[in-house]
């Protein structure tokens, strides 16, 4: 089961890190979908900003891989639970953060739709993780 969690981190901070950096150009176009908002130095900072979520995600994608060649690396449980707590908190962040736009969206607001589309799968994805990482953690612990 520990393996599974990882092999879906790594895929999951690897397809993110192919989506912000790789394709920032049409992820910020998912941010901002009204053609009129592009045309200023803020979306363009909203482009290139793609390279740095990209390389955190680079970085914590090839992090789960290394564990998955390494799982009889870590000799207590708790180090492992201290790795996937900081999992479930990466995919955490990413989930609360869309948090405050998803309430927007049922208010008729926000500046991107979260229950649409690929922000959709995200923030249930990330939710997911979030959650499988955390479960596992406390299953080290147990």
């Amino acid at each position: 089961m520990l393996e599974v969690v990882l092999i879906a981190n790594a895929i999951w901070f690897g397809m993110a890190f192919e989506a912000f950096y790789l394709r920032r150009r049409i992820f910020a176009k998912v941010l901002v979908p009204n053609r009129d908002h592009r045309d200023n130095t803020a979306y363009a900072a909203i482009e290139e900003s793609g390279k740095f979520l990209g390389g955190f995600n680079l970085a914590i994608s090839l992090l789960n891989v290394g564990l998955v060649f390494n799982v009889g690396g870590f000799e207590t449980p708790k180090q492992w639970a201290l790795v996937l707590v900081f999992n479930a908190l990466a995919h955490g962040s990413q989930f609360w953060g869309n948090v405050p736009m998803a309430l927007q969206n049922r208010k008729g607001g926000g500046l991107w739709r979260v229950f649409k589309g690929v922000m959709l799968r995200i923030f249930v994805i990330d939710f997911t993780l979030m959650v499988a990482n955390a479960v596992m953690a406390v299953m080290m612990l147990a």
